[in-house]
């Protein structure tokens, strides 16, 4: 069974996802729960079922959770999808009719590279009780096209049909075992498991782990595997003895008492959430504070493959899971349990002597916890901030509890505890007991702000950086606490005794909702009379969807393993300048090891982090910026010299690179299957390592699992690797890395560092610009000059500047080789084109938007490398975007908002992209087919490019049913090679489409001109009696950047996106609220897979600005190796309202069917939520910092809650600015 994919290894990216099912003895019932297999022991798997994607549906007949994600348009590269598919699966099997909220909330723990999340949410909304489509028919009052603010707008068509879709037959679902359900009244007795290295024991009672406890103190208790495996798996720990108590009743069960509510300590989160929503639903509200700050907590905590086996951070002795970023309330109460005795302890401060331990003994167990219900008087809350909202480590955590006395608004008693402050949780043990007997009030929170930012104190070169965030952070969650509490007392009457709460502080008080999605997609129908077997233009989806969403899509390592198979691994260095040396003896006597490639190489990496970063910066310091040619100083202002720093990207394509080789043993000849954009290089490339011909060696590619650019040429470190292997011992070799490994090595998008100095006039008119760029190359050139090239063709985005000049320069560095990424230096770019133009809006005081609009290209227009802007539709994307928008009318909403909330601030933007289609490598531009018809008729389709999820092959398709004239159906692609189409273009620049639906159109009109006498003799034949009779009779593009002529770029794409969103100025936070985006893509192939490109590479670059950043260590070593620390995107971070249009009316005459490319152009179009995000930060610091509304500040990308937070500057960044540079005496203690 492959239809489970590994993604991670770290359950955080859900690929792996299946269900569980089991009896529940003490609740009596079959529970159905979502899991991730790469952290599951099947040693844990006893008396349980598990359920795959192929155990629910194949594509001969789909399950209705299987056809809605194939039909919607929800699978691209597919890689993801079995994993998503049973999150949803999970979901019905326990609750049939979800609601909208419940179905985002089950894929918390799924993460998707290509989609942008919506066609998936959009297709399983139709199983929701409150949220079923309509298809835009408007009979549904809960229609998704419906929630919105404006009704101007008609969607053309709907891109799928939810008539089309099967029912969902609760009654139908597959049954419990049967022999599993008869063991339900058997009693369970302990199992042992023993391995060569560890022995699992599976205790039933809790006398027998007391018991093993006492015998083997540091033997790890293990529930959910979600800590310890990971510190196997990626920390090489050995834990020879592991127990498991996750049958003993004692320790799930769960008891309502006088002072709160009990749960056994191997209670898992998801039954905790569960009993927490039953309590807060049915108790008084007072009785439920500590619910609510727990269920916040728990909110955001994991995904329910997680929370449905991880438990409580305490279990199991000392050190398991707790970390110091685990917030805690001292009025809990723990039982702890070594042999003979019991006793009770408060978790308060004294529960976490140090890092990672707990006051528990090695022998002791700890059996519950109690969650104590709230007095009265007594207010709690729960604060997190992380990069992003969904499964994400907190940078810092907060319990806060205030009891007051009673009928007063004096404090008795005061708790505030922190994580993420030190090497523990810590309590603010001095600020806190200054407070008691005084009244709640705003001498209070000065007092106590002072007194935290004292406090909790950080060294600059504290773990974990951010420290001035940090500490920000401590102040912004008191204030919050504050501001509830006072909000809160208001309520009881008290508020004539500690103030009224100011209306325009309200909404800090606020915790995060999620709003009711609201989605449309428009795009130009097919003329009336088009053929129903002619499926260019319409929303076909993709061919593969079915076989993705049951699990029966083959991806490289999903080929069956060749009898005497060897598996290949690398080893990586874990310093980025050191001398690599060898010692055979280390692993030829390990069992399992064949052999290495190079038992005596020795490697010397020539230059060190250090010399790296001082020749970056004198590389930087020293490139002078002048404004040169005379006369033009004259009437002009000038920007203050800025620069930007624009942050790396991983690809994190779901798949990691993957490899098979396998020698033929005659003539040299040698097979490969590889994940890879790049079948030519990969052929030539090992082709000259073996010393063969490239004729000798054959490479095939099914399909990736993403790609994004990350596998044009890094593939190749994997492939020559692999078979160099396969060549020296006889024998196929494979080799899938891990996702640590795979980050660590193949590199990502450049980093970028830009220095420019503008000069314009007072109205807005941009008349001269100078831009240094240079870019973090890493080890090698690899594309990195193509990379800047491009970035510097971009570097006027869409606008019209007379004299403009532009730089750059590779810095060479001793890490990873960075690489092509979506975009190719386009985005980094165009966005300084629109940093500094926004700067000039801001400089001029003028509204952005009209300063964009003043200086944007016309039709006709010569572009700073002398190409001529033909066919310009940009200003039309603009101005139906501003239209579709409602820009005027939102944007006088978004002043509003801000005037009326102090501590929530809106920003609105809207930017637009030009972006050049084709390699700038003029030979690359061409592109290859075979196009075979077999005598049924049938009609088997090879091309050059490779499938990514992009939906090549499906457009192909659609290419070729055009050109013969046949249905789609007839037509198949199984693979490309270099076999069938020689001498390919990477499948890459966003020009497959173009080149390769070509080159099948010039294919197929040649197979019809040999077809034509027989359709002639017989004009009433059909397509296949053509074929069967003709068996039978048998019959400039290019650049000089010396000269500053020619044209790099075939043609352009253009398009427009508005963005508004709201950011919470105490903590940095941001929601994405709405983005419209209108898209030239000519005459669309396919308007769903167009929509999709569109969406999923605005969702990648909303990660690129606004979350995703790679972090290393001073010696060079990357730390953010997999998904639990570096974070992509999630199904919550996605706009709110997501609308696309595609613009209609505008073929484009340099491409096949009047189409365009879509797969790279949209994704700039995200710096629209950055500059949004900016503008938002200006209304900030206008209110609490700077007065003068044509302050400049720099905002470097990616715009994460901590450049947010610490760029709205107020009382509290000031108070910690100022200790920062006059500290205590430092004989006083700061305590924490």
């Amino acid at each position: 069974l492959c239809g489970t994919k590994l993604g991670c290894g770290e359950g955080g990216c859900g690929a792996c996802t299946v269900m569980i099912s089991k009896y529940d003895r003490l609740r009596n019932k079959i529970v159905h729960f979502s899991v991730n297999a790469c952290l599951t022991p099947i040693c844990s798997l006893h008396h349980v079922a598990v359920t795959t994607v192929e155990g629910i549906g194949n594509t001969k007949k789909l399950h209705p959770v299987q056809e809605r994600i194939a039909k919607s348009h929800g699978s691209q590269c597919g890689f993801c999808t079995p994993g998503i598919v049973m999150s949803m699966y999970t979901l019905l099997r326990n609750k049939p009719e979800p609601t909208v909220e419940e179905i985002e909330n089950a894929f918390q723990g799924n993460l998707c590279r290509c989609t942008g999340y919506r066609p998936i949410l959009q297709g399983f909304r139709t199983f929701a009780k409150d949220g079923g489509c309509c298809g835009g028919s408007g009979n549904n009052p809960n229609c998704c096209m419906s929630q919105t603010k404006d009704q101007t707008i008609a969607p053309s068509s709907s891109l799928f049909n939810p008539e089309d879709f099967k029912p969902l037959d609760p009654t139908q679902e597959p049954i419990f075992p049967p022999e599993l359900l008869r063991l339900k009244d058997t009693p369970r007795k302990t199992l042992r498991f023993e391995g060569e290295r560890v022995t699992w024991i599976q205790v039933s009672t809790m006398e027998e782990l007391l018991d093993l406890k006492a015998q083997h103190p540091d033997a790890k208790l293990v529930v959910g595997n979600t800590e310890i495996g990971i510190e196997m798996k990626f920390k090489n720990m050995l834990f020879p003895l592991i127990i498991c108590p996750a049958w003993i009743l004692e320790l799930t069960s769960v008891a309502h008492g006088p002072e709160g509510i009990s749960f056994g300590a191997a209670c898992p989160l998801s039954l905790v959430e569960s009993v927490l929503v039953d309590a807060i639903a049915t108790l008084p509200e007072q009785r439920t504070e500590v619910f609510r700050g727990v269920m916040e907590q728990l909110r955001w905590f994991a995904g329910k493959q997680v929370k449905s086996v991880a438990v409580s951070p305490q279990v199991g002795g000392r050190e398991e899971g707790c970390k110091p970023r685990w917030p805690v309330d001292n009025r809990e109460t723990l039982t702890l349990l070594p042999q003979g005795t019991k006793r009770t302890v408060w978790m308060d401060h004294t529960f976490f002597p140090g890092y990672r331990r707990t006051l528990l003994s090695p022998e002791e167990i700890l059996v519950s916890i109690v969650i104590p219900y709230s007095r009265k008087g007594e207010f709690f809350s729960a604060f997190k901030q992380a990069s992003r909202r969904e499964d994400d480590i907190a940078k810092v955590t907060s319990g806060m509890r205030v009891l007051f006395k009673p009928g007063t608004t004096e404090v008795q008693e005061l708790s505030l505890c922190f994580g993420g402050m030190a090497d523990r949780t810590v309590s603010a043990l001095k600020t806190t007991p200054k407070q008691l007997s005084k009244s709640w009030n705003e001498e209070l929170l000065q007092d106590v702000c002072a007194g935290l930012a004292e406090e909790l104190h950080l060294a600059p070169d504290a773990p974990g950086g951010m420290v001035e965030f940090r500490r920000t952070l401590t102040l912004s969650f008191f204030f919050k606490f504050y501001l509830t509490v006072l909000q809160k007392l208001g309520r009881a009457d008290l508020e004539g005794m500690c103030g009224k709460l100011d209306p325009t502080f309200a909404s800090a008080t606020l915790l995060f909702q999620k709003d009711p999605p609201a989605n449309v997609q428009l795009f130009q129908e097919v003329p009336k009379g088009q053929s129903e077997e002619d499926m260019v233009g319409r929303p076909m989806p993709h061919l593969a969807a079915d076989m993705q969403a049951s699990g029966e899509a083959v991806y490289c390592d999903d080929i069956p393993r060749y009898e005497n198979e060897l598996s290949l691994r690398l080893v990586t260095s874990t310093r980025a300048h050191a001398k690599i040396t060898w010692s055979p003896e280390v692993t030829m006597n390990n069992k399992g090891f064949f052999g290495g490639l190079f038992p005596l190489a020795s490697v010397l990496v020539r230059a060190s982090v250090a010399e790296r970063v001082i020749s970056d910066y004198r590389l930087a310091t020293t490139a002078g910026i002048s404004l040169y040619r005379s006369g033009l100083i004259r009437g002009l202002s000038l920007l203050p010299p800025g620069e930007l720093y624009i942050g790396g990207q991983e690809h994190f394509y779901l798949e990691t690179h993957c490899t098979i080789a396998v020698p033929k043993g005659e003539a040299g000849e040698m097979e490969l299957f590889v994940s890879t954009q790049n079948t030519m290089k990969t052929q030539s490339f090992i082709a000259k390592m073996l010393g063969v011909p490239d004729n000798r060696i054959v490479v095939r590619v099914k399909r990736m699992g993403g790609g994004f650019g990350g596998k044009e040429t890094r593939s190749t470190l994997i492939s020559t690797a692999v078979a160099l292997a396969a060549y020296k011992t006889g024998r196929p070799v494979r080799c899938m890395l891990d996702r640590d490994e795979d980050m660590l090595i193949t590199g990502g998008r450049h980093p970028f560092l830009a220095k420019y100095k503008v000069g314009f006039m007072k109205t807005g008119t941009i008349v001269a610009l100078e831009v240094a760029h240079f870019s973090n190359g890493g080890n090698s050139e690899d594309l990195s000059r193509s990379i800047m090239e491009r970035a510097v063709f971009h570097m006027d985005n869409a606008y019209k500047i007379p004299n403009i000049r532009g730089t750059g320069r590779i810095c060479k560095t001793n890490l990873p080789s960075n690489t092509a990424f979506r975009g190719f230096g386009g985005p980094q770019g165009m966005l300084i084109a629109e940093y500094w133009m926004s700067e000039v809006a801001v400089t001029c005081g003028l509204p952005a938007e009209e300063v964009r609009r003043k200086n944007m290209y016309k039709e006709g227009d010569l572009t700073h490398f002398n190409q001529k802007l033909e066919g310009f539709t940009l200003p039309r994307c603009w101005d139906e975007c501003i239209a579709s928008s409602q820009y005027q009318a939102r944007k006088m909403e978004v002043e509003k908002f801000n005037r009326e909330n102090c501590w929530k601030k809106r920003g609105l933007c809207i930017i637009p992209t030009k972006f050049g289609i084709s390699f700038t490598l003029s030979f690359l531009n061409q592109g290859g087919a075979l196009v075979h018809v077999y005598t049924d008729g049938s009609v088997l389709l090879t091309h050059g490019g490779t499938e990514m999820g992009q939906g090549l092959h499906t457009k192909m398709v659609q290419v070729a049913s055009r050109a013969l004239k046949i249905p789609t159906s007839k037509i198949h692609i199984t693979e490309t090679s270099t076999n069938t189409v020689p001498n390919t273009s990477p499948t890459a620049a966003s020009a497959s489409a173009d080149l390769n639906g070509q080159a099948i159109y010039e294919a197929c009109q040649t197979i019809l001109k040999r077809l034509e006498p027989f359709k002639k003799k017989n004009p009433s034949g059909s397509w296949e009696s053509w074929v069967s009779l003709s068996w039978s009779k048998t019959p400039n593009l290019g650049y000089s950047f010396e000269t500053n002529s020619g044209n790099p770029f075939h043609y352009f794409s253009y398009g427009v996106a508005c963005s508004e969103v709201e950011i919470d100025c105490l903590t940095g936070d941001h929601k994405n609220l709405r983005t419209d985006i209108v898209m030239d893509v000519g005459s669309s192939l396919n308007p769903a897979i167009d929509i999709g490109q569109v969406e999923g590479a605005f969702v990648q670059g909303l990660g690129l600005f606004t979350m995703e950043e790679l972090h290393y260590s001073p010696e060079g070593s990357l730390h953010t190796r997999g998904p639990s620390t570096y974070k992509i995107p999630a199904f919550g971070s996605i706009p709110i309202e997501f609308r696309v249009s595609l613009l209609r009316d505008c073929p484009n005459k340099r491409a096949i069917y009047a189409s365009k490319a879509v797969g790279e152009p949209p994704l700039f179009l995200a710096s629209s939520i950055f500059f949004a995000i900016k503008d938002a930060i200006r209304a900030a610091r206008a209110q609490h910092g700077d007065s003068n509304a044509k302050q400049l500040f720099q905002l470097d990308s990616p715009a994460t809650p901590e450049k947010i937070r610490n760029a709205c500057v107020d009382q509290f960044t000031t108070l910690v600015g100022y200790l920062d540079k006059f500290p205590p005496h430092p004989g006083m203690d700061r305590g924490a």
